[in-house]
This record gives C-alpha cells, sequence and structure tokens, in this order.
C-alpha cells in the first residue's frame, strides 16, 4: 500500500474523488511541493503533479512521486499529457494549482507561451475552463515588475485566482501547505454552501472594571473557528466577527474583532447591509449578560481590603441580529447551561428561539467551554431535535452540512454589488500584508 493511502481524507473528505493537477515550476519554494500534495491528499484529493525543467532543479521527481502516488509528468510526450489530464473526457482534472509559481511561468501563461508541461496545462485548463489557482514564489522586486502586474491582472480578469503568502525578508513566499489546500477545497465547493454568506461571531465578551481589569469568561472562540474554517471549506464566504480567543485564526478566514457588547452591537449595525445580505449568521459567541461601569485609569489595591462592583443588565444581541438579518437569513444561537438536564437544554433552548426570533439553536453545556469536544442538542425550527458528540470540528462539520440542507431550500442572497477579490482575502482587522 502506497503510504498515501494511509493519509487521505485524514483532514476532510471535502475533496474525495477529486483530482488535482499540480504545476511545479522552478522556485526554491518548490522544495514545500511534498507538504502541499500531502495536505490535499490530507482533504481526499488525487494529486498528479507536472513539473518544468528548472523545477526538477529544485526537488526530485522521485520526491514528488513519493508525496503523490503518481510519476510526475516531466514532458510532454506522444501521451499528450495536458490533454489527457485536463481536457475534456473521463478523467478530467477537477483544478489545475500552480504552486511555487515563478514569475516567468505567471507571464508566459499570460501571453499564451506553451514551452513546458506547466504552461501547456495551464493552457489547456484555460481553453476548457478548468478552475486555475496560483500559488506564487519570487523576489518581491520581481512581484512589483510592472510587467508581471499586468500579467498577473490579465490572469485574474480570465478568472485564475491568485494566493500570495507571507511578503518578508524580500522574499514573496509561497502560500503555507494549509492555506493553499484550503484555497483549493474552497475554490471546489459545492452547494448548497458554494457562494453563501456566511457570518460567524465567536469568542468571549471582555467588560472592562479598569483600564486593565475586566470580567469575562471561560470561552476559548474554538468552535467559532471551526465553523467559519468549516464553512469556508465548503466553498462559503465567510467571515469571522470574533471577541477574545484563545485559539488560532487560519490565515484566510477574514477577521474582525470586538472586545465588549457595545461593541459588537456597533459592529452590527454598521455593518447591518452585510447581515441583510448573509445566507446565515452563526453566533457561539459567549456573551457577557451583565456589564460594569468602567473606572478610568486603575484602580488601587494597595489600600482595598475588598472592591464592590455594581453589574447591570447588558443589552440582548441575537434580537438585534434578528432584525437586522431577517428571514430567509437562517439565525443560529447558542444556549450555554452549567449542569443542567437534558430536559432543561431543551426547555430553554426553544425558549432562547421563541425571544430572539433564531431558526436553530445549539444548546450545550457550559463543560465544553476551552474543551477540545463537544456534546450539543440541536433545535432547528421545525424539525426533530438531536445530538451531536465529538471534536468541535466535526461537531461544526456535521452542523454545517445540516443547515446546509436546510439553506438548499431557499433561494441565495442577493448579490453585494460589489467586486469580491477571489485572489486575496477580505482584510483583517489585525492586517496581514498582501502584495
Amino acid at each position: 500500500m502506497h503510504p498515501t493511502r494511509a493519509i487521505r481524507g485524514r483532514t476532510t473528505h471535502l475533496l474525495d474523488g477529486r483530482r488535482i493537477v499540480l504545476g511545479i515550476t522552478g522556485s526554491i519554494a518548490a522544495v514545500e511541493v511534498p507538504k502541499i500534495a500531502r495536505e490535499l491528499i490530507r482533504h481526499g484529493a488525487d494529486v498528479h503533479a507536472v513539473m518544468s525543467p528548472e523545477a526538477a532543479r529544485m526537488v526530485t521527481p522521485e520526491a514528488v512521486e513519493f508525496a503523490t502516488g503518481h510519476p510526475p509528468v516531466l514532458q510532454l510526450s506522444g501521451m499528450v499529457e495536458h490533454v489527457t489530464l485536463l481536457g475534456p473526457g473521463e478523467g478530467r482534472a477537477d483544478l489545475f494549482l500552480i504552486a511555487p509559481a515563478t514569475a516567468n511561468t505567471i507571464s508566459k501563461i499570460a501571453h499564451g507561451i506553451d514551452d513546458t508541461a506547466v504552461t501547456s496545462c495551464a493552457s489547456v485548463a484555460l481553453g476548457g475552463h478548468v478552475p486555475i489557482v496560483i500559488a506564487p514564489a519570487m523576489h518581491s522586486l520581481m512581484g512589483e515588475n510592472p510587467a508581471l502586474r499586468e500579467s498577473r491582472q490579465k490572469l485574474e480578469q480570465w478568472g485564475v485566482t491568485f494566493l500570495f503568502g507571507p511578503k518578508t525578508e524580500g522574499e514573496e513566499k509561497v502560500a503555507s501547505p494549509e492555506e493553499i489546500a484550503a484555497a483549493v477545497v474552497h475554490a471546489l465547493g459545492v452547494p448548497p454552501w458554494r457562494g453563501r454568506r456566511a457570518i460567524v461571531i465567536g469568542g468571549a465578551a471582555h467588560e472592562p472594571i479598569d483600564d486593565v481589569r475586566a470580567v469575562t469568561n471561560e470561552s476559548s472562540g474554538t468552535t467559532a473557528v471551526a465553523w467559519a474554517t468549516q464553512a469556508h471549506l465548503r466553498g462559503a464566504d465567510v467571515e469571522l466577527w470574533a471577541g477574545a480567543l484563545r485559539v488560532p485564526v487560519p490565515g484566510w478566514i477574514p477577521l474582525r474583532r470586538w472586545r465588549t457588547v457595545a461593541d459588537l452591537l456597533a459592529l452590527a449595525r454598521a455593518r447591518r447591509a452585510d447581515l441583510g445580505r448573509a445566507d446565515a449568521v452563526i453566533v457561539p459567541a459567549a456573551l457577557s449578560d451583565f456589564t460594569v461601569r468602567a473606572t478610568p485609569g486603575k484602580i488601587a489595591s494597595r489600600d482595598r481590603r475588598s472592591l464592590s462592583l455594581t453589574l447591570a443588565r447588558a443589552p440582548k444581541v441575537l434580537p438585534e441580529l434578528r432584525r437586522l438579518a431577517p428571514p430567509p437569513c437562517r439565525l443560529v444561537a447558542f444556549k450555554l447551561l452549567s449542569g443542567g438536564s437534558e430536559g432543561a437544554l431543551e426547555e430553554e433552548g426553544r425558549r432562547l428561539a421563541q425571544e430572539t426570533g433564531a431558526d436553530w439553536v445549539v444548546a450545550n453545556d457550559a463543560a465544553t467551554m476551552g474543551a477540545a469536544e463537544a456534546a450539543v442538542l440541536v433545535l432547528p425550527r421545525g424539525q426533530p431535535r438531536h445530538w451531536l458528540r465529538g471534536p468541535k470540528t466535526d461537531v461544526a462539520a456535521k452542523l454545517l452540512d445540516d443547515l446546509g440542507r436546510d439553506l438548499a431550500t431557499i433561494a441565495p442572497a442577493p448579490p453585494t454589488g460589489r467586486t469580491r477579490r477571489t485572489s486575496r482575502a477580505a482584510p483583517r482587522a489585525r492586517g496581514r500584508r498582501r502584495p
């Protein structure tokens, strides 16, 4: 058994049955190709590689064959490999990925020059409307070349997706294997989530006591990040609105930050147009039920034996989200109890749905806060309740599949009326520089 079979589908099965052609060009970043191929396989893909002559100087064909389970195409032969892999008919690839892509190869593709197996495959893919994802890697000054920028713009106009990595140490680095795999999975997303717009609101609220102290809770934000990631992988256009998080957010998820309940309400009202166009608003946030009037500066502790705080009820967020995101948008609310029985979970969950107008309520116990696994009671409006248990990523995936079947019964929200650059992630509040 080839080693690729042992890892296939370890991460997700979203690329099961999908064939990806991986074009490799002569950048030193080609040493990352085995990791890229294996990451695609972990999502279930069948990966076939084609290499330029210069790429074979950077990474050996034997290493690529080991990584993919197939011998790479080094040059075209009478088997017309570019047509066999990407032309019409049985076995046609679902997507052509070029990673890493040099400036030379990008410009050749834009000008119809077919002098390697990689550029010939690109020509067939463009002519046959096979999706193309390009992950460049080059010196930063080459990336600033007006001729290259013109070539990129031309390819983007033809529907090619560019995925840029970090720009550091004078280099435009190739994107990480995880980011490349996520872009491929996203590009091949299928209905009901493909093209849907989802906003995930998560993390913990921090209500300040003074400039250095706050009232908060034990939420890690793991559930929210899992929801946003899994929705992106299914082809949705996702944005994460996050309070305090204890887990990292993948670089391909657009991120907006909030701190207090008032901050979140202000963000929601400022983004009312986006909420109104969303297909789903998912709210696993741990929101404060009470706030405290913040004291300017830092409350001195040296001469105090105790400190009393007066808490006031915080405004409710879910009813406002329902107002800003009316049906048919699906509003998914979360209800947390501590030590409650199964009956109490269901009762409180249904009460929350009635009070807020939520379409789905996910109820769980406080024991799941900060934990890797979850056990949740799912209460969809007008549908039977059911339990889901397992790692939070798996629970999020199952919930999205369930919610997707509900979304399939309604038309997608109307277009935003603005152009979305598929070659770059949407801006993140904490800012990752893109070339």
